[in-house]
């Protein structure tokens, strides 16, 4: 494993092993063949040394710890894996060894390189996101007309809807999918200059060359090469760290809810002992009664890191001139990590809500449990045009009052029934404020089909979105 274990423990076997040496590699001899196929077919470099460079970009032939091991001496793993390339292809081939890399810069093969790995791994950070928000939109389909605690500075405030919050969920990470989209068709370019961005030493053919490597990688060619052009890249950077962010917000809110003492929801069980790695998921080292949520754990671990990635990745974009010095590796790094998390958490998540159970009669006990205080906010809205503005906020204020120093004591009344017998003692009822309105003002399934009535068309917007984003073909 290339990462350090507390590293790769937040993130995917895939992501993992897209990051290893060994794929690293292995994409920028991809680069070094294609660029040596492509000037063979323009007559840049005669088309057997084309051939003989190409026959050996195979990462197998390789020493992969030398190259990695002299990669910080060299200030880039490129120029081990340049100089072994040359030094391999010259065993065979002395005259093809002096084609290797002709005409191309260091910087032109690692971002190239990255653009590659950034293509394969955003398809699997798309793919499992993807799978999350099929969970959550079904989830907001098959549970209609149920009503929730919302809740605000962590405490009780109003009814909403399950259907409601689940949106509430699915909406930030469908414009990250989007969003991630749109920024990926900007960043994942060719990455090709030469020394300084000009391609001088390829003189009249080095349109040409560029196309061809541009179709050999099926990579959409840049306006210019971008050696300092930050933005794009930075941009996507951006993006993989605003949909972790989307990704912790979930995984607070789920294990929140999934806290016995509120038990709304639920992960599943874990019956399931892992016959590879022997162990049941989630479970605790010490006590058995325990079921962890480890998939929200992972989720918030990304969370917490993306943002001082993205924070380095804006710190890296002054870089100097033509071609910077130091700010593009380091960006390199910052990116890889962002890939590690970014896939772990929507992994983590995905599996999780795949078991996820919901319980409505829970959801129903925590609002019975307020005692109408909930409906506080519509009770004072009905009583302002009989006692104006602030003689119904103190009204509405003191009957609060009286159920909460009443709070725990046997058969105390709920404000419903408070405010019944206060507006009876003050003769408001049954000619001025009618009872069917009252009793109305505390209706449950009032509430929550309102506040499901106002997402139907979300709900029905964010299908559409998805299925059109899931139809749609990768990079």
């Amino acid at each position: 494993m290339s990462v350090l274990v507390f590293e790769g423990f937040l993130s995917t076997p895939e992501m993992l092993a897209l990051l290893e040496p060994a794929s690293v590699v292995q994409t920028m001899m991809d680069f070094e063949a294609a660029l040596a196929r492509a000037q063979g077919r323009c007559g840049v470099i005669p088309q057997p040394a084309a051939q003989a460079i190409a026959s050996l970009c195979r990462v197998e032939l390789y020493d992969l710890p030398a190259l990695v091991e002299a990669s910080g001496p060299a200030g880039s793993l490129a120029i081990p894996v340049l100089q072994k390339l040359a030094d391999t292809v010259a065993l065979f081939d002395p005259v093809a060894a002096g084609y290797v890399h002709w005409g191309s810069s260091s910087q032109d093969m690692v971002d190239t390189t990255l653009v590659l790995l950034l293509r394969r791994s955003l398809r699997l950070i798309e793919d499992d996101l993807l799978t999350l928000l099929g969970h959550l939109l079904e989830l907001a389909e098959q549970q209609p007309g149920v009503p929730v605690l919302a809740r605000t500075l962590m405490q009780p405030a109003q009814i909403s809807s399950l259907r409601s919050r689940v949106l509430n969920w699915a909406l930030p990470l469908l414009r990250s999918a989007q969003a991630l989209r749109d920024a990926a068709d900007g960043a994942l370019q060719l990455q090709f200059g030469g020394a300084v961005g000009t391609l001088a030493s390829l003189g009249e053919q080095a349109d040409a060359v560029s196309a061809a490597l541009a179709a050999e990688l099926q990579l959409p060619e840049p306006a210019m090469p971008w050696h300092t052009q930050r933005d794009r890249m930075v941009r996507l950077g951006a993006e993989l760290g605003i949909l972790c962010g989307g990704l912790g917000k979930l995984a607070r809110d789920l294990a929140w809810l999934c806290q016995p003492e509120v038990g709304e929801l639920a992960l599943r069980e874990a019956v399931t002992r892992d016959a590879e790695r022997g162990f049941k998921r989630g479970s605790c080292s010490v006590m058995p009664h325990k079921n962890n949520p480890v998939a929200f754990l992972r989720a918030l671990a990304a969370a917490e890191r993306a943002p001082q990635r993205v924070a380095a990745l804006l710190a890296c974009m002054p870089q100097e001139l033509e071609r910077g010095l130091g700010g593009w590796q380091a960006e390199l790094a910052e990116m890889a990590g962002l890939l590690l998390h970014a896939h772990g958490s929507v992994r983590a998540l995905s599996e999780g809500l795949a078991g996820l159970r919901v319980f409505p009669a829970r959801m129903r006990e925590q609002i019975d449990a307020q005692r109408g205080l909930v409906f506080a906010e519509a009770l004072n809205l009905l009583m302002c045009p009989l006692l104006g503005r602030e003689a119904a906020h103190a009204w509405v204020e003191q009957l609060c009052r009286q159920i909460e120093s009443d709070r725990g004591a046997a058969g105390s009344a709920d404000l419903l029934a408070l405010a019944q017998q206060a507006a009876t003692r003050q003769a408001l009822m049954p000619e001025r404020l009618d009872p069917a309105a009252l009793a109305r003002v505390f209706d449950v399934e009032v509430a929550t089909a309102h506040a499901d009535r106002r997402v139907a068309a979300v709900l029905q917007t964010a299908r559409r979105q998805w299925a059109e984003l899931s139809d749609r073909p990768h990079w």
